[in-house]
């Protein structure tokens, strides 16, 4: 039985899908105006884990991730560049799509974006001024009104009087309350804008989500998910907006990743300590960074160093090394004694360390059974590994492409023609030559192994 731990509640619980046997997942995406960075790659690993297991354990989910294309954010750095917006999001869209692949991300069952939602936008904005949970202000912007919503905290556990006396809450003259957040902006010169009721403009960013999420997936889904860091504003401004319009309860369960940090600071842009994905991929393969998030659970901080990257890499390059030469079994009858607790681990809140934990005693007894000769046991093990493995979008790469691969992979012809070399040098008893190549190769990140009158090799 699968147990979740909810935002909302802040319990773990059973999951208990809405509709029989079906999943409706919404997970908040990019905002496209710069490369994805390791916080996106969390959160995009992640909820992909989260859709993988549970179409494995039979349930059939709809995973909409959205993209914000439309911000101030985009629309400033266009201006830096001197580019056309639609031009920037649509290259930023296609380096994510990229980003993702790399790291075995799935794409989702649908992707909306803000800029072809604006239909369904503008329709739950007018909504919320029918209702009475939003007006328009003298500078022409549309805001929700916070003190028309009665259960307005109920995420963060924030309470409204507590907001409104922090110093962190920006002032506005044109809000009834400084806690009132923007649905609709007037539009401004140079800026892109849409018709409205309220005149042309464009829409804030929380009820973007609001209206993609509820338009692909009902006014009452299953799960909602995102980073940390959204939890508050965004996704209590969230519920406030699509409870208010529809009337209906919105999310029965509220999912949040941790964040990731870096020298014990949270990795942010204003900060400068982010890092792109496309500079971790120069040396390091989007498995390694996969299997790096997956290694700690998803609600605990992610620390971030070059050295839990390279134990990244070892591991994986041990489970890979117990499938090398193994041919896994095509039909495995009958239970075995892996995945009960695979699954074990996974129906807990999908602890993935617990679950890896699995995969290396499982490589250690595919090691065990190649050891003894016993060929069957190997390749049944071997089945089970890959199985359980590839539910976490694990070893789903070939062993030797794996282990080849990497920074440097476009030298293997170079390689392959030393090892050749070594082999003409120990064929002709030329010892010291032999020596001296595995040496070369050594230096060049790459390690022999002679067996059976074969050399294979694998980078270090």
């Amino acid at each position: 039985m699968l147990h979740i731990y909810n935002s909302l509640t802040r319990n773990k619980e059973v999951f208990t899908p809405i509709e029989p046997g079906k999943v409706r997942m919404y997970v908040c995406g990019m905002t496209v105006y710069d490369l994805c960075h390791l916080g996106h790659a969390r959160v995009l690993v992640v909820f992909d884990t989260v859709v993988r297991y549970m179409r494995y354990t039979g349930l059939d989910v709809t995973y909409v991730r959205n993209i914000t294309d439309v911000d101030d954010k985009i629309i400033n750095r266009a201006n830096e560049n001197g580019e056309d917006i639609a031009a920037l999001t649509e290259r930023y869209i296609e380096a994510m799509h990229e980003d993702t692949a790399e790291l075995g991300v799935l794409p989702p069952s649908e992707e909306p974006r803000a800029t072809a939602s604006m239909d369904v936008i503008i329709d739950m904005v007018q909504k919320l001024v029918d209702r009475g949970h939003a007006y328009q202000a003298d500078n022409g912007d549309v805001y929700y009104d916070v003190s028309t919503f009665e259960n307005y905290g109920q995420l963060s556990g924030k309470q409204l009087d507590d907001l409104r006396a922090g110093e962190r809450v920006a002032v506005d003259e044109y809000k009834d309350d400084p806690l009132d957040f923007v649905l609709w902006k007037a539009a401004k010169p140079e800026e892109p804008a849409w018709d409205s009721p309220w005149g042309p403009g464009r829409p804030g960013w929380h009820i973007e989500c609001s209206a993609m999420s509820t338009c692909c997936l009902g006014n009452h889904f299953d799960i909602h998910g995102g980073g940390q860091d959204l939890q508050f504003p965004h996704h209590e401004n969230e519920i406030a907006q699509s409870e208010a319009a529809s009337g209906e309860h919105f999310v029965n369960l509220w999912m949040h990743n941790g964040f990731v940090r870096i020298n014990d600071e949270k990795m942010s842009k204003s900060l400068g300590n982010f890092f792109t994905v496309r500079e971790i991929l120069k040396h390091y393969q989007g498995e390694e960074i996969r299997y790096f998030v997956l290694a700690s659970h998803y609600r605990s901080p992610l620390n971030f160093s070059d050295q839990l990257l390279d134990s990244a890499r070892a591991a994986l390059t041990r489970l890979y090394n117990s499938l090398r030469g193994i041919e896994p079994a095509t039909n495995v009858a009958g239970e075995d004694e892996y995945t009960p607790r695979f699954k074990k681990a996974m129906n807990d809140d999908f602890n993935t360390p617990e679950a890896i934990a699995v995969l290396f005693d499982l490589a250690n007894h595919v090691n065990r059974a190649r050891d003894e000769a016993n060929a069957a046991e190997a390749s049944r093990l071997a089945a089970i590994l890959k199985k359980l493995a590839n539910v976490l979008g694990l070893l789903e790469a070939d062993p030797d492409s794996y282990l080849q691969g990497g920074a440097g992979a476009g030298d293997n012809d170079r390689i392959e023609a030393l090892i050749q070399q070594r082999l003409d040098a120990r064929a002709a008893k030329n010892w010291a030559e032999a020596d001296r190549i595995r040496d070369e190769l050594h230096e060049m990140g790459v390690e022999l192994e002679d067996k059976d009158g074969k050399t294979i090799w694998r980078r270090s």
